[in-house]
């Protein structure tokens, strides 16, 4: 580590997380989509001289997100693509801890999420929605409901099979 380095600080909201970075085709309409659908709240944007969004940031619960449009990014680098540019399919699950999943679930239904898996008390103790996003992106939203041993959890899971 240099001595610049030594010395700039890490800014809170990035010092305990690895932050996921999605590409979409459309990041104004997705931002919005997150708007609405999970209460999200856009923290900042950059425009591309060229149209469309260079990079954003949302925070969604107490986690943030960054996220831009693909194409942008792609004329750049060449390596950055949206789920619907790979068939639909993605290899990355978004993960969110919410005080009321059922409440975050019927809002995103509303606002045009695909339901997977609707709210369900789960073997590891937290009540868990899946679904996705119209970029394409897997969401899973939880509400903590209890601590679970390692113990317990290999109990529950091996007992549902």
């Amino acid at each position: 580590m240099t001595e610049r380095t030594a010395q700039i600080e890490i800014p809170a909201r990035y010092r305990y997380a690895v932050i996921p970075h999605i590409m979409v085709e459309d990041a104004a309409a997705a931002i919005a989509f997150y708007e609405r659908a999970f209460g999200a709240r856009e923290d900042f944007r950059i425009d591309a001289p060229g149209g469309g969004i260079l990079h954003a940031e949302i925070t969604v619960g107490r986690s943030v997100l960054m996220l831009g449009d693909a194409g942008v990014n792609e004329a750049e680098t060449g390596s950055f693509a949206a789920p619907t540019s790979l068939g639909g399919g993605t290899s990355v699950t978004l993960h969110v801890f919410v005080p009321d999943v059922d409440g975050l679930a019927e809002r995103a239904r509303a606002a045009g999420a695909e339901i997977l898996q609707p709210p369900t008390d789960m073997f590891h103790g937290d009540r868990t929605a899946i679904l996705r996003d119209p970029s394409g992106h897997m969401w899973v939203f939880l509400t903590h409901g209890e601590d679970v041993s390692d113990e317990e959890l290999r109990h529950r899971l091996a007992a549902a099979g």
